[in-house]
């Protein structure tokens, strides 16, 4: 960074930066770690004669537990794609207003979770149910990171409930399929033809006054081949909206070269489980009792709402550790 003409090159030199910075925050968490640590012993002999140093040793105990396990959480991550930015798409599954309400809840969950992360959010497009709910939405995460955890949410989300949209109070069973991929820069190494691809604007939805309402600037692409659809409405142009689709498109692509080989590998290993990033990974039961359930790693907590008010770091974490135990055997 210290190189002469090192800032002629804008862009090279916010990744640099941005790298430099991710370097200095963990590295300055570690050293305060190593701090901490060595102050423990001479606060635990003294908390034997004073309660109230008894009660500043519990504070540093659960100070140094939560910051050594971010630093565990870190480790985790060693995919190509882990450390950098994601792109979240949740889709309304089979089940009508109820599944599409279940979409807008999972949206939800996830905004609050990467609020409390210190992530920034930047939704790319929202289809509303005909009734309530959404029928999709995708947005993108930046932070360190922030691909590695939210892969950790990629598959399908089943909800179970007392339906608000069903006059006689019956028991529902709703899904949301939830999908990830890394956000890529434009240099990544993505073979697209544009023969490939069906390009179709259309006038977006939702608030933002007349531009929103009077132009079709909203941009969907199908990639043929794969069926692979991405949309993107919430830029100010046409131009702004297809570079933005196009960068999802890459995103999804990748996602799916990813899933792809993960599958091969489990052919490899003799793996009978279908690994594929689209079964079940969570149930969440309202009715007849209340818990969340991760099917993978069989990880429960009783308290639905505070999962759902995006307290999800404990299940991201038991999947991370799994899978790294999984890969080192």
């Amino acid at each position: 960074m210290g190189k002469p003409g090192f800032w002629e090159d804008q862009e090279s030199a916010a990744k640099t930066s941005a790298a430099h910075a991710r370097a200095q925050r963990r590295l300055g968490m570690f050293r305060g770690l190593e701090s901490d640590v060595a102050d423990l012993g001479d606060l635990a002999e003294l908390a034997d004669e004073d309660s109230e140093i008894a009660a500043e040793l519990d504070a540093q105990l659960n100070s140094v537990e939560a910051r050594l396990a971010e630093l565990e959480e870190a480790r985790l991550f060693s995919g190509k794609y882990d450390a950098g930015d994601a792109v979240v798409t949740v889709h309304a599954g089979a089940g009508g207003t109820d599944s599409q309400d279940w979409a807008e809840i999972l949206l939800r969950m996830y905004l609050r979770w990467a609020e409390r992360r210190g992530f920034e959010v930047e939704m790319a497009e929202a289809s509303p149910g005909e009734e309530a709910g959404l029928k999709s939405a995708t947005f993108i995460a930046r932070g360190e990171n922030a691909y590695g955890l939210f892969a950790a949410e990629r598959g399908v989300h089943r909800l179970v409930r007392i339906s608000p949209f069903d006059s006689s109070s019956r028991r529902h069973t709703s899904f949301a399929q939830v999908d990830v991929g890394p956000l890529v820069e434009g240099d990544v190494d993505v073979e697209i033809d544009e023969s490939d691809l069906r390009i179709d604007t259309y006038r977006a939805s939702g608030a933002g006054g007349q531009h929103v309402n009077k132009t079709d600037s909203a941009v969907r692409i199908t990639h043929i081949p794969t069926g692979i659809v991405v949309q993107c409405q919430n830029e100010r142009s046409q131009t702004q909206n297809k570079a933005v689709a196009m960068q999802l498109l890459r995103s999804k692509l990748i996602e799916l070269g990813e899933r792809k080989r993960a599958e091969e590998l489990a052919k490899a290993r003799g793996e009978v489980k279908d690994v594929a990033w689209g079964s079940q990974i969570r149930s969440y039961v309202m009715q007849p009792y209340t818990m969340v359930k991760d099917h993978r790693t069989e990880h429960e907590v009783g308290d639905v709402q505070r999962v759902l008010d995006g307290d999800i770091d404990e299940f991201i974490r038991d999947y991370l550790n799994k899978t790294a135990a999984a890969s080192a055997s």
